[in-house]
């Protein structure tokens, strides 16, 4: 532990001399505000590191991650709005407060009973007026509406049974057709934007995410379309040269490849 202080200690302390007036112009100059996209994007490598399962990067995308926290205590700590000391005690605070089952005399039976919890005990603390403020606008779209509906859940406002929700993406499919033979662009996007909504409830319900499993579809989309364009290559061919017919036999023998079974385990898509 003391040497996991020290070098946390030194890091900090790389983190001051970086800032320092004889320090480097690049990082003197940052902000909160330019630093933004710098904490998305650090976290989005961190989660492909995930992905791959690659100890050695997930290792360095910690850092990363680490290093963009570092930089706003600092920045803030120049100023003595707070530093990297109050974040540790002010989290640490709030998980002990969190969690009453482990460190007070709550106590509780399943990982549902502490959400639950955690909800009651976080509205309490934040005193908000509604089940879905703190959730930030800029999420991306489908995790906002994962954490939207999840909340709505919370406190009761869900379909009773997963049946309700397949019913509901049917009454919301015929929706999109309705609008879509009228003729009406604007009507239509909405109606998609509500059928893609309660597939998100969908998602969730069965107990997934909805951004998660767009991204590993889309992975797995890319992972195919590459390796088309590989066994195409190989014959001095390009996808654009191809009619539709070749291109679905090639789509499914890539997907035979991968899968050799009858059944792809991924789906059709």
């Amino acid at each position: 532990m003391d040497e996991i202080c020290e070098k946390f200690l030194d890091f900090l302390e790389v983190i001051r001399r970086l800032r320092a007036p004889d320090g480097c112009p690049w990082d003197r100059e940052q902000t909160h505000e330019s630093l933004k996209s710098y904490v998305i994007e650090e976290a989005y490598e961190l989660t492909e590191a995930i992905d791959i399962g690659d100890d050695a990067r997930i290792r360095e995308e910690l850092g990363d991650v680490l290093l963009q926290i570092a930089l706003h205590c600092q920045i803030a700590s120049e100023r003595g709005s707070f530093d990297f000391g109050d974040v540790l005690e002010g989290i640490s605070q709030k998980m002990i407060y969190r969690h009453p089952h482990v460190f007070g005399d709550a106590s509780v039976s399943s990982a549902r009973e502490v959400e639950a919890n955690w909800s009651k005990l976080k509205k309490a603390e934040k005193k908000t007026e509604s089940a879905l403020d703190g959730i930030p606008k800029d999420l991306p779209g489908l995790l906002r509406a994962h954490r939207i509906s999840e909340r709505a859940s919370k406190v009761g406002f869900d379909w009773p049974d997963i049946r309700g929700i397949f019913e509901k993406i049917e009454e919301e499919l015929n929706e999109v057709k309705a609008a879509y033979r009228r003729g009406n662009a604007a009507e239509t996007q909405e109606e998609l934007g509500d059928l893609l909504f309660v597939i998100v409830n969908l998602i969730r319900r069965l107990g997934g995410n909805a951004e998660e499993v767009m991204r590993q579809t889309t992975l797995k989309f890319s992972r195919r379309f590459r390796a088309m364009e590989k066994i195409l290559a190989a014959k001095q061919q390009e996808l654009s040269e191809l009619g539709m017919g070749e291109m679905d036999r090639l789509w499914e023998a890539v997907k035979k490849r991968e899968w050799p079974s009858e059944n792809d385990p991924q789906g059709s898509g």
